[in-house]
């Protein structure tokens, strides 16, 4: 969070595979597909086949668990839902059905519905691609469906991952908890701007200091947590430059530690909570695609007044893993969007091309520095030509992006 925040009624990162995995069809041009079977319990994730040939999948979803359960089919990078059904009762059943064009996906299941989930298995499909037709607006309303299905997702393992966060925190364990928080922090950072429209529960869950004192706001939530794991020198300044670290701040002691990670717990699970409320469908649904257009282009405003300054996590400096998962939480709400962009024709496909170039160039440039996966370097050891990099790519990026959402909804 940067002191330019916005409080915005756009989304945020968007998590479907590109539109054609399940939108409509024609029923001349689907193969005739197959089914199978998945079995979800507490350990595993038992799907009948790991093989078809593009078209028409449908799996019959059966829980065995314990515990209300969800089935994902995800595409190659991991992250992007092509398809999913929740709330599967113990004992009950659900079916998902999909369009699938040829390549690699994984199934999961989600016993409990958060975390990373069970049985995470390669799944492939071979064949042609699907011939894609139908109602223009079915096809958006299943780009909202997919967004919402990504963003619960991130939730549901931002809550798992928040815990373990403050039981290293309360617990005085702080290497685990500096080795745990930048992983953490992505899950939230690819989805920010839900946070961020729900007015004070993103200030609760991640303001910086100055931004706090600024508003008169108790400082609370991840940054609070932050500066208590990477203690300042004595003489060191806050991230405006001018006001001194120590000014009115002190460590916290085991009580307060206690009482900052309940809260975030608490807010956390609050944003849990929203996302699955009949307010957050109905939100996404009143604002359509141009909702996540917008909200590719909020996420890298994010990169470009916080990240890229290091002014972000101004103790730590892992300034880097936020950067990198706000531009994936970005080209995913591009991925969604982009076929209706590349559907106004050769002006919509240059568009399209342009925005491709420009994540490509960005997340090259980000790989020499490491990876969510690997880690990133600390942000003190960026050159000034590697910041000058960075700030160059994001604009050029954010030129032809800007154009997207008066693209999407001509």
């Amino acid at each position: 969070m940067t002191t330019s925040r916005r409080i915005l009624g756009a989304l945020a990162a968007a998590g479907a595979a590109a539109l054609v995995l399940s939108g409509c069809v024609a029923k001349a041009d689907v193969a005739a597909g197959a089914s199978f079977d998945v079995s979800s319990t507490d350990s595993a994730c038992d799907v009948s086949g790991a093989t078809a040939k593009s078209g028409t999948l449908v799996f019959d979803v059966k829980n065995t668990s314990g515990q209300t359960s969800e089935f994902y089919l995800l595409a190659e990078d991991g992250l992007r839902i092509v398809g999913e059904v929740e709330n599967i009762a113990p004992a009950a059943s659900r079916t998902l059905t999909v369009v699938a064009q040829p390549g690699t996906y994984y199934t999961l299941c989600k016993p409990g519905m958060i975390g990373d989930g069970v049985g995470k298995s390669e799944f492939t499909v071979t064949g042609d691609r699907v011939a894609v037709t139908g109602e223009d607006a079915e096809q958006k309303q299943k780009a909202v469906d997919l967004y919402a299905a990504f963003v619960k997702d991130q939730v549901g393992q931002l809550v798992p991952a928040v815990d373990a966060l403050v039981a290293a925190y309360e617990s005085g364990d702080d290497e685990t908890a500096r080795t745990l928080f930048p992983q953490t922090r992505a899950f939230y950072e690819r989805i920010e701007p839900v946070a961020e429209a729900l007015g004070d529960l993103d200030p609760r869950i991640d303001y910086r200091e100055v931004d706090a004192v600024a508003e008169g706001l108790d400082w609370t939530g991840f940054h609070r947590i932050e500066k208590d794991l990477w203690v300042p020198a004595q003489d060191a300044l806050n991230a405006d430059g001018e006001t001194p670290a120590w000014q009115d701040w002190a460590p916290s002691t085991p009580e307060e530690r206690a009482g900052y990670g309940d809260q975030l717990i608490a807010d956390t699970q609050e944003l849990y909570d929203y996302v699955h409320s009949k307010d957050f469908t109905t939100a996404l649904d009143d604002q359509g695609i141009g909702g996540i257009s917008n909200g590719a282009i909020a996420l890298l405003d994010e990169v470009a007044t916080g990240k890229i300054s290091g002014e972000e996590d101004w103790w730590s400096g892992t300034d880097l893993y936020d950067f990198a998962a706000n531009v994936e939480g970005s080209k995913m709400a591009f991925s969604l969007v982009q076929d209706f962009a590349e559907a106004q024709g050769a002006e919509g496909k240059k568009l399209v091309g342009e925005i491709e170039d420009g994540y490509a160039a960005l997340e090259a440039a980000l790989a020499k520095h490491g990876s969510l996966t690997d880690g990133f370097v600390n942000y003190s050891q960026l050159t000034e030509d590697d910041k000058r990099e960075f700030t160059d790519l994001i604009n050029a990026l954010a030129e032809p992006l800007s154009q997207l959402t008066g693209t999407v909804l001509d």
